[in-house]
């Protein structure tokens, strides 16, 4: 018996499958088209692009592994949130997807703080109206494409949309939901008084379940498209977030991973729905049922560091990964970067701004610099950025008694170094630590009878292989950064407001 995941995210579609002892046996990645950026700020990509890389990779790891369709017990899901999928009556997508990373929705945010109230929301949704979240990309739609909008029958998160394409079902997990500004984070249900604000029917909505409920079995279509057995059971699943704990652990409060992706985030398991009064965090439903985490988000983590790649470069390409070569370039910089900061403000910021029109700088710049100057300043800043989610953590009681790393950054030696120079704290990377993908299969598991929790499921899979120590010089070398850094924002925004 396998379990398969399926990890719908920005860059590609990968699924993953494992066996009844929680080893990998196959993966496989199809990248999907860049996202489009039609103007400042915005970010679309077209669903049906998610739906082809889907059937791609998924046909891919089933070749490569040798592992039959009939020995698939169950699929799991996870997936980029915040998403806004439009469908017609006829299931058929309206516009391009507005992705997570999007920012053009202020005027709705404003307009919902006004109409319902700044802080009735975050009482109602845990968190404060952002243009990230799909409520305010469903009213931008409305607002501005009021053509489309009149075709819109259905909505949906990324995701969720490829399970539709797969089983004709609409579902979305609790996790997920709670990054849409629609559900009522505590209680765990569609907010009835957001929707009725904004004059928005539930029968929009997809039907709620828990993370490794079975919501839905593959129909002949889906089967056929992606080389599965029609009847498999899927599970709800998990946004990206939410599912990359799972795979590395974070169950238990205590329990916190600092993920380094196209974004960054730091994540905290809670067993209540812990609440920053000010919306500098996200509080949402874990894929565990019953528990909640919180977390803070940097828009453009290991995309600041794609950005430097795409636009100056890895030097003398000698065939090996362009992360390494960048990594080890940084390497040749001292910590601290000798004053160099980098804020990491290319998408805008959430955590701890929540300031869409914040932008990014390097600064400190000298004649003595050099690239690896630069480059590591850029890790070191994405670091200091993740940092500010400890800070508030503190503030809020939130326990911190384990960090793991996840993610692209954790790949990186010198990047795992500085993130536990920065946090002042052992860090710690587990062995299977395969992102959003492994939580994803995990989660089909439990929802194929394999264990018999989430918990369970974590307890028998994932295991630390290494840990890694702050250095003593170093680490007072990054306090001190820390300090400088924190005063960049402020500064920025005196600049950006004239």
């Amino acid at each position: 018996m396998f379990a398969l995941g399926i990890d719908v995210g920005t860059s590609g579609s990968r699924a993953l499958l494992i066996d009844e002892v929680g080893q990998i046996v196959g993966s496989a990645t199809e990248e999907h088209a860049p996202f489009a950026s039609p103007q400042v700020g915005w970010a679309e990509q077209h669903p049906e692009d998610w739906w082809r890389a889907t059937c791609v990779a998924v046909r891919a790891v089933m070749a490569a592994s040798g592992v039959t369709a009939a020995e698939v017990a169950c699929v799991g899901f996870s997936g980029q949130m915040h998403g806004a999928v439009m469908l017609d009556a006829k299931g058929s997508v309206v516009r391009p997807a507005l992705i997570w990373c999007d920012q053009r929705t202020q005027a709705q945010c404003d307009w919902l703080n006004q109409t319902i109230g700044a802080e009735r929301i975050i009482q109602l949704t845990c968190n404060p109206a952002l243009t990230n979240f799909t409520l305010t990309k469903l009213l931008w739609v409305r607002e501005h494409e009021p053509a489309n909008w009149s075709r819109v029958r259905s909505v949906m998160l990324p995701k969720d949309y490829v399970r539709f394409r797969l089983t004709g079902e609409r579902a979305i997990d609790m996790a997920d939901a709670s990054g849409t500004l629609m559900l009522e984070v505590a209680k765990r249900r569609w907010s009835a008084e957001m929707l009725a604000a904004c004059n928005l029917p539930e029968q929009l909505l997809p039907a709620l379940y828990e993370s490794p409920e079975v919501c839905g079995k593959l129909s002949v279509e889906g089967a056929a498209a992606c080389g599965l057995r029609t009847g498999t059971a899927v599970v709800a699943g998990a946004g990206d977030q939410a599912a990359g704990a799972v795979g590395m652990g974070i169950v238990r409060p205590g329990s916190v991973s600092a993920t380094i992706g196209t974004s960054g985030v730091v994540f905290a398991a809670t067993d209540r729905p812990a609440l920053d009064p000010h919306g500098r965090l996200h509080t949402f439903c874990h894929a565990i049922p019953g528990t909640w985490h919180v977390m803070g988000v940097t828009q453009a983590a290991g995309l600041s560091l794609r950005w430097f790649r795409d636009q100056f470069g890895v030097g003398i390409d000698d065939g090996r990964d362009p992360y390494a070569r960048l990594s080890d370039e940084a390497g040749m910089a001292p910590a601290g970067c000798d004053g160099m900061l980098w804020a990491p403000y290319l998408m805008g910021e959430r955590t701890p701004h929540l300031d869409p029109e914040a932008r990014g700088a390097l600064v400190g710049i000298t004649a003595s610099h050099t690239r690896a100057h630069v480059v590591r300043a850029i890790l070191e800043g994405v670091a200091f950025s993740l940092r500010d989610t400890f800070s508030i953590f503190a503030e809020m009681h939130v326990p911190v008694a384990s960090i793991r790393l996840g993610g692209g950054g954790a790949r990186s030696a010198i990047w795992r170094q500085i993130q536990a120079d920065v946090y002042a704290h052992d860090v710690e990377l587990v062995e299977a630590e395969e992102g959003a993908a492994y939580g994803a299969a995990l989660l089909a598991g439990v929802g194929a009878g394999i264990w018999r929790s989430v918990a369970e499921a974590c307890e028998a899979t994932v295991r630390v292989a290494t840990t890694v120590k702050p250095t003593p010089d170093a680490q007072a070398t990054m306090e001190a950064g820390y300090a400088h850094f924190r005063r960049i924002y402020p500064a920025l925004r005196s600049i950006a407001k004239g």
